[in-house]
């Protein structure tokens, strides 16, 4: 049987394998990582047939251009976009059957900063610590634990073509283009920012009554601008400078995604999905789990507002997230079971 495999013809900005994380170690000091926009994540690989936490490939403001060696039912989902084969827009937050040998070209995004592709089977890359996910610092996990390269081979399912063009022919009103298939319908894309600016729900951090009035007022007063050395570790964000009163040590401790830690200089920095498994800088604010997703889509240069919320409330809205995305899933999950 022949290698089925996808090759990397231009890699993108920071292209990387990331299912939805290695979770569990972080008392080991194992980082969790996974997918930024675990929600557009889920959705691209439900589009195509795979499970929750198959490997796909996280695409941060440009994207890769990719040859399709054999025939492969793909989902784009997270950001939007300029993505073509053979010249035509690729549909996106749907399932799409490229035909073998196409070429996916994914350029800049127009709204969004990371969009997810998934191809039937997933990427087929080893298991680090129960994990695809690559980890960029410490070069583990993805594809030898970095971003794509021009004239990468990544190994998909030997499987993928014929379970491709299964999976394709059961599902309802499909369409046919030059190079590719497609469907009428679409999912919905749900962590893309709607404006200029965002509102992110977080509650107060631990260390949040060491503040000063005006530093607690600023923080949810105030806009914030996502600074451009921001990346998958942390985002730093540009606004007001935060004062602690009575400014000790603090002993290191356990931090989480969505932590909002002050360090002594008065920045802002909001922990993401390569967070740090412990540190010392004072917690302000926890963003809430169910706008992380959101929070992931903005760019360096885009602004934002911490948006005061109860851990009842953000309880909540996590679980009416995960209710939505569950009964999308299933929907499609019915369509490839007919």
């Amino acid at each position: 049987m022949h290698a089925v495999t996808l090759r990397v013809l231009r890699p993108g900005l920071h292209t990387t394998v990331q299912d939805l994380g290695r979770h569990g170690s972080q008392h080991l000091g194992v980082v969790p990582c996974g997918a930024m926009d675990a929600v557009a994540h889920r959705m691209a690989n439900a589009l195509v047939g795979n499970g929750a936490d198959a490997a796909a490939l996280e695409c941060t403001v440009i994207g890769p251009e990719l040859l399709f060696e054999q025939a492969a039912l793909v989902a784009l989902c997270g950001a939007a976009f300029e993505a073509t084969i053979a010249g035509a827009a690729l549909p996106q937050n749907r399932p799409v059957l490229l035909a073998a040998g196409a070429r996916l070209r994914i350029g800049r995004t127009l709204r969004g900063a990371r969009g997810y592709l998934a191809v039937t089977g997933g990427i087929c890359v080893p298991a680090v610590l129960g994990s695809r996910s690559t980890y960029v610092p410490a070069a583990f996990g993805g594809l030898e634990g970095r971003a794509l390269r021009a004239g990468d081979t990544l190994t998909l399912d030997a499987a993928a073509p014929a379970l491709s063009a299964a999976r394709f022919s059961r599902l309802e009103n499909t369409r046919t283009a030059a190079g590719f298939a497609s469907t009428a319908w679409q999912v919905s894309a749900m962590t893309l920012p709607r404006g200029d600016s965002i509102s992110v729900r977080a509650m107060e951090g631990r260390h949040y009554a060491q503040f000063d009035a005006a530093s607690r007022r600023a923080f949810f007063g105030e806009s914030w601008r996502i600074s451009q050395d921001s990346n998958r570790m942390g985002y730093r964000l540009a606004g007001p400078a935060l004062v602690r009163r009575g400014a000790g040590d603090l002993l290191s401790e356990p931090t989480c995604l969505g932590t909002v830690q002050a360090p002594s200089d008065g920045s802002v920095i909001v922990l993401m999905a390569d967070h740090q498994t412990t540190g010392g800088y004072p917690k302000i604010a926890e963003v809430a789990g169910a706008d992380v997703p959101l929070l992931s889509q903005v760019a360096p240069g885009g602004m934002l507002r911490f948006e005061r919320c109860s851990v009842e409330a953000a309880r909540e809205a996590l679980r009416r997230q995960h209710a939505t995305i569950d009964t999308i899933v299933n929907s499609i999950n019915l369509q490839y079971r007919s």
